[in-house]
């Protein structure tokens, strides 16, 4: 049987003394990392109030990119 020092050792304590961080806080230490790695795209507010909705800028973005595609014609190389 386990006795009850194994049960409280994987539970956080109740406050946290600095000197448990000997390297200090960092403020912002992974912001990097995750503004690289996140895909969240922050609209201007213009831009969010013509959309209702998630589905609503995604149809617009689609439609776009298919009228791309139709109206731009590939360029030839000269030999």
């Amino acid at each position: 049987m386990k006795n009850d020092k194994e049960l409280n050792k994987d539970e956080l304590r109740k406050e946290y003394k600095r000197s448990d961080f000997p390297d200090g806080f960092v403020r912002g230490k992974y912001a990097k990392r995750l503004k690289e790695s996140s895909n969240v795209i922050v609209l201007r507010p213009e831009v969010a109030q013509a959309f209702p909705n998630e589905e609503a800028v995604n149809n617009a973005l689609l439609s776009l990119i298919d009228i791309a595609h139709k109206t731009t014609r590939p360029t030839k190389r000269c030999t």
